[in-house]
């Protein structure tokens, strides 16, 4: 029998989306309607778990094999993009999901997928260790990092941004300057707040250990602005949209991709065949999970 995982609830405007079905190389076939005819937003087939998949020359793949099951790194305190809710156990977020869609394009349905939480200090070293099959977790391609492990990307690209309150006049990063004498908080140490302190010297300057501490501060008017990775603010803005917006533009760029073991090119080149070839797909994931932040943006294109 073909395992096939659904997901409700997908809050898209467009009414043909999402009936994808994987190929058995592991690939998505041509985008189609809803599963059931019926308006999006009902019960949707996203994509099914590919069958027969083979993937000649990938240890990574020969070792999900043999345990029957996959091993996904995630982060797990980023709202809209991964998200563990700790009543419910329910995992949540866009960079979940994509984990999703590559686990089902290899073979691998809901129950054979184990989500590990690994910090970003220890990335490199559960990949090396063999600890996690992929990490997908706002993890940006550098070249230090490809020292040690091998990407598949990128499928987000974002950079330094501001969360402003709803009713904020600024509404691009050029205008940070109309930030002096204001208030800008970020994650104690991070590169973004250091960025403020030795470029904008008028700005003050808070941080905490989590920037939902400092949301929680812009909502409540004690700040004027968090700063961070645009794609993070954007996972606020979507979780809270009455209250807070996303600043346009970017002070740097950041290019997210799937880790996984070096010289695995075999799971890179299917990863990057698969983000090449699902754009509605990606599409969907996006607008399910960060698209009622109002923020447009586009599926880049692979290295």
């Amino acid at each position: 029998m073909r395992r096939t995982r659904t997901l409700a609830g997908i809050g898209i405007a467009a009414a043909a989306l999402l009936a994808l079905t994987a190929c058995n190389s592991g690939t998505p076939s041509d985008p189609g309607g809803d599963a059931d005819g019926g308006d999006a937003g009902e019960e949707t087939t996203w994509f099914e778990v590919a069958e027969d998949v083979t993937l000649e020359g990938s240890p990574t793949f020969d070792e999900m094999t043999a345990r029957d099951g996959v091993v996904i790194g995630v982060k797990e305190d980023q709202p809209g993009l991964g998200y563990l809710d700790v009543t419910t156990g329910e995992r949540t977020g866009f960079d979940i999901d994509i984990a999703r869609w590559i686990a089902a394009s290899l073979g691998f349905a809901e129950e054979q997928i184990e989500f590990k939480p690994i910090a970003s200090a220890n990335r490199e070293q559960a990949i090396v260790n063999g600890d996690i099959d992929y990490y997908v977790g706002t993890y940006s391609i550098t070249d230090k990092r490809k020292e040690q492990i091998d990407f598949a990307g990128p499928y987000f690209i974002t950079g330094q941004g501001f969360l402003v309150g709803a009713d904020s006049e600024i509404t691009d990063v050029e205008d940070v300057s109309d930030f002096n004498g204001q208030t800008v908080c970020s994650a104690t140490g991070s590169t973004p707040i250091q960025n403020i302190k030795d470029n904008f010297p008028e700005i003050k300057t808070q941080e905490y250990d989590l920037y939902s501490a400092c949301v929680e501060d812009l909502i409540s008017g004690k700040v004027d602005a968090v700063t961070t990775d645009q794609a993070i603010l954007i996972g606020y803005a979507a979780q809270y949209p009455d209250d807070v917006k996303v600043v346009g533009g970017l002070f740097t760029e950041e290019r997210y991709g799937v880790g996984f073991t070096k010289g695995d090119t075999a799971l890179q080149e299917h990863i990057n065949t698969l983000f090449t070839d699902g754009g509605d797909i990606w599409q969907a994931i996006f607008d399910k999970n960060l698209g009622s932040s109002g923020i447009e943006v586009e599926q880049p294109a692979v290295d």
